[in-house]
């Protein structure tokens, strides 16, 4: 009599196991490619990707096409090289919103209000613009409001300037030479020579002002707020009408705005 064929669940059970193994291996290989774009700071080649992940190219180039499909990933200027994609930064500005900590960060911005008497805010760099994430506003009757999740832009606005400051100068060059820096009103800086002369001051003072640069009778002034490692993770501004606070008036709450990012700092 024939032998019984083993039967077909016995072929699953061997193949199941290589199957979530792969799986798991391509999700963990993703994860890196995002974890170094995001690290670096800057687009990334193909061939840059593939070398400092140890990938083959075919490799990295069927991940690259995953995420950009997913929107993790975005094609840069030059179309060779990859960048942080709309999807990933959503990411990010969620985890930076999320639950507790979130909370925690709008006590510390409530508290800053109480303190200073102006609206204020906690912003964060997305891409080539500057992201609201929070923002507790002053109880005046002339007020600016810009919903959290706004975009502003980057050479007109305390927050905006003091994250082009923080930059390695290459990349922060390269990112000024394809900003449009629009005249937003008659003080907005226009020129790329006077922004990175602009830089420079900000970077050596440690602080960022607006001169009514992006709302004509509005001013501003932003401090860094730097994660555990000293980077800077996101900024945090006082402004208000000239009718209300001259610049002199906006620099004399810089102590407060200082101590106010470094409690942000655990809460990053």
């Amino acid at each position: 009599m024939p032998r019984p064929a083993r039967p077909s669940a016995a072929v699953v059970s061997i193949e199941e196991p290589e199957s979530a193994s792969a799986s798991g291996s391509s999700a963990e290989r993703s994860l890196r490619l995002l974890a170094l774009l995001a690290n670096e700071g800057r687009a990334l080649t193909l061939a840059d990707l593939a070398a400092q992940l140890g990938l083959p190219k075919g490799t990295a180039h069927r991940i690259c096409t995953q995420l950009l499909a997913g929107g993790f990933l975005a094609r840069d200027v030059d179309e060779r090289s990859f960048s942080v994609g709309p999807a990933l930064r959503k990411l990010a500005f969620d985890t930076l919103n999320h639950g507790v900590v979130r909370g925690l960060r709008h006590e510390v911005l409530s508290a800053l209000v109480r303190e200073v008497g102006e609206t204020c805010n906690l912003t964060t760099l997305d891409g080539a613009q500057v992201l609201y994430l929070d923002r507790v506003e002053a109880q005046w009757p002339l007020r600016l409001t810009l919903d959290v999740g706004s975009h502003v832009p980057l050479h007109c606005t305390a927050s905006g300037k003091l994250f082009l400051a923080q930059m390695p100068k290459k990349e922060r060059d390269a990112l000024i030479d394809g900003l449009p820096l629009e005249r937003m009103t008659a003080n907005s800086i226009t020129g790329a020579v006077a922004l990175r002369a602009e830089c420079d001051a900000i970077a050596k003072q440690g602080y960022s002002c607006d001169r009514e640069e992006f709302i004509a009778g509005l001013v501003a002034v932003a401090v860094p707020v730097r994660d555990a490692q000293g980077a800077v993770r996101a900024a945090l501004a006082v402004h208000a009408p000239t009718a209300r606070m001259s610049m002199d008036d906006a620099l004399e709450r810089i102590d407060a705005l200082k101590a106010a990012a470094a409690k942000m700092t655990a809460l990053l």
